[in-house]
C-alpha cells in the first residue's frame, strides 16, 4: 500500500522535506492534494482529513502522512517515523534521536526564515509589515544564519564516521533536509547564503552531494518538484537580502 502525503499542492513548503525522503528511498507514495478530485484526491481530500471529526488524534496542519490506519503530522515527526522504515536513519536509538534532534534544529531554522518576511502577523501581506521585515531579515542575515549553518558545519566536522554526512556513514533524512533548507535559503537570500556558505566547505559539499544523488537529481529535474515561489516558506524579496 503506498504512503499518502497530504500537503498544499502549489508550494514546496514543509511537505517538501517529506517528499525528498520518499523520493530518495524510491518509496511508493501518492501526493494526494496534487491528484484529481475525480479520483477522490485534490485539496478536498486534504481538507476532509484535516477537518474530519473521526480521528482521535487530529492533525493541526499539513504535512500529514497516512500509512494504512496510522495518521502522522508535523514534518519532523513524519521523518522520525519514516527514517528507519526507508533506510534513512540509524537503527540504534541514540542515532535515531540524534538524527531527530538535527531535524528539529532544521525546523527552527525554517521557522526563523519564514518570519523574516512575516515578522508580525501571518495574515498580513509582506508590504503591510515591511519595516519590521527589513529589521528582522537584517538580524537573520548577520547573526542567525551564520549561527545555524555554522552549527551544521560543526556537526559534520565532529561526525566520527566522516564529514560527508551529518549522522554516521550513510545518508539520512537530516542530510536531505539540510539540502532542502539550503536550497530555500539560496532562493530567498542568494547573496547572504552564498557569503556564509563560502566559509563552510563541508556544508556546501553536502548540499552538492545530495543534489547529485541519482533519485534526488531525477526528482529535481522532474515536474514533481514544485518551483520555489512567493507563497511558500522561502520567498525572494530582494530588499531583504541586504
Amino acid at each position: 500500500m503506498p504512503y499518502e502525503l497530504f500537503y498544499w499542492p502549489g508550494i514546496q513548503g514543509r511537505g517538501e522535506f517529506v517528499r525528498l525522503a520518499l523520493e530518495e528511498a524510491g518509496a511508493d507514495y501518492i501526493d494526494v492534494a496534487r491528484g484529481a478530485e475525480s479520483d477522490g484526491r485534490g485539496v478536498p481530500a486534504l481538507l476532509a482529513l484535516l477537518e474530519g471529526d473521526g480521528l482521535t488524534t487530529p492533525p493541526f496542519a499539513p504535512p500529514i502522512l497516512r500509512d494504512g490506519t496510522i495518521v502522522i503530522a508535523q514534518t519532523a515527526n513524519i521523518l522520525l517515523y519514516l527514517g528507519s522504515r526507508l533506510g534513512l536513519a540509524p537503527q540504534d536509538e541514540a542515532g535515531r534521536l540524534w538524527t531527530h534532534q538535527i531535524q528539529l534544529t532544521i525546523t527552527d531554522l525554517v521557522a526563523e526564515s519564514y518570519h523574516t518576511h512575516h515578522p508580525i502577523d501571518e495574515d498580513l501581506y509582506f508590504h503591510e509589515q515591511k519595516p519590521a521585515a527589513l529589521h528582522r531579515a537584517g538580524v537573520f542575515r548577520r547573526t542567525r544564519l551564520p549561527k545555524f549553518l555554522g552549527w551544521f558545519e560543526r556537526v559534520l566536522t565532529n561526525n566520527p564516521a566522516g564529514d560527508t554526512q551529518l549522522v554516521g556513514g550513510a545518508t539520512t533524512y537530516a542530510d536531505l533536509s539540510l539540502f532542502q533548507v539550503l536550497e530555500g535559503l539560496s532562493y530567498a537570500f542568494p547573496m547572504a547564503t552564498a557569503g556564509v556558505l563560502a566559509t563552510l566547505p563541508r556544508v556546501a559539499a553536502l548540499r552538492a552531494a545530495v543534489a547529485r544523488r541519482p533519485r534526488i537529481k531525477s526528482y529535481l529535474e522532474s515536474d514533481r518538484r514544485i518551483p520555489f515561489n512567493e507563497t511558500g516558506i522561502f520567498r525572494r524579496y530582494p530588499e531583504l537580502d541586504g
